[in-house]
């Protein structure tokens, strides 16, 4: 925990959160109250903002960025001009599990969602919102590296807006999603809606867990835009639109909310659970 910040009084904390050696913003990143359960996500520029504690006379400020280690400061109801702060974060360290080749054949295998028509409904995100789909290996095959992720984009909204391809172990409470395989920003936008949209990943050499593995999408901001929690009740949830699948007897879906952390999605129709619409391909050793 770092020392709390103290200065005039304010109403909201700002500033930019940079890579502690560099000294280079980071994107993405989010910005949480621990205690409040509300968050903000900087910009491409590492610019935030979001509002001072209002339960509690004081709250840990928690930064967490892909790539980069958990950082947490305490901040004070009572504090002073937090605006324009800088909050340095030191890079994580990755142990990267090796690849074993072995002498057997290699073939693709697609997992998750196989149906070309959407089921009724979309999924909307805001900044640092999340959505993570459960591509399990229902055939028990041994798994190699992960090729691509495909996501159905609905037509509706702004199907161009870009957003952030998150891959998780499921290794959380619950197997839920927790330690990200995909430790590189990998922003993308798709081309149009109503149609998959599939992105190449061969290059990031991701080895999927024999079990499976979750593939998020990830709402971001862009531009001079960045979201603060003061809106919260008043925002309207904007860029692409993911479709949902009611191909699955199980929830295989969990959201993902800045200050409160992961819950399983849980909704039915005729006993089918409401999904998103995602898919994988990988390597599967025969």
């Amino acid at each position: 925990m770092l020392p709390y910040f103290s200065f005039a009084q304010a109403d909201r904390i700002s500033g930019r959160v940079v890579d502690k050696e560099t000294q280079e913003p980071i994107q993405y990143a989010s910005i949480g109250l621990k205690e409040e359960q509300v968050g903000a996500l900087t910009n491409e520029y590492g610019y935030f903002q979001i509002a001072m504690p209002e339960k509690n006379q004081k709250d840990s400020l928690i930064v967490i960025a892909l790539g980069f280690k958990r950082t947490a400061i305490l901040v004070r109801k009572s504090d002073k001009n937090l605006e324009e702060i800088i909050l340095e974060v030191p890079k994580r360290e990755y142990l990267l599990s090796g690849i074993k080749v072995e002498a057997s054949k290699v073939k693709p295998i697609g997992l998750g969602a196989r149906s070309n028509t959407p089921g009724d409904g979309m999924i909307q995100g805001m900044p640092g919102t999340q959505y993570a789909f459960y591509v399990k290996n229902d055939k028990g095959k041994k798994l190699g590296l992960v090729r691509t992720v495909s996501f159905f984009i609905g037509e509706h909204g702004f199907p161009r807006e870009p957003f952030r391809i998150r891959i998780y172990a499921p290794d959380g409470n619950y197997s839920s999603p927790n330690s990200d395989l995909l430790t590189e920003n990998v922003v993308v936008s798709a081309i149009k809606g109503g149609a998959w949209y599939t992105v190449d990943l061969t290059q990031y050499n991701i080895v999927a867990p024999d079990e499976g593995f979750y593939v998020a999408m990830e709402w971001i901001v862009t531009g001079d835009k960045f979201y603060t929690t003061n809106f919260m009740d008043t925002y309207t949830p904007y860029g692409q639109i993911l479709r949902p699948t009611f191909e699955f007897k199980e929830s295989r879906t969990w959201n993902y909310t800045i200050g409160r952390g992961w819950s399983l999605i849980t909704l039915a129709n005729n006993g089918m659970r409401y999904n998103a619409m995602i898919k994988a391909e990988v390597d599967m050793y025969k």
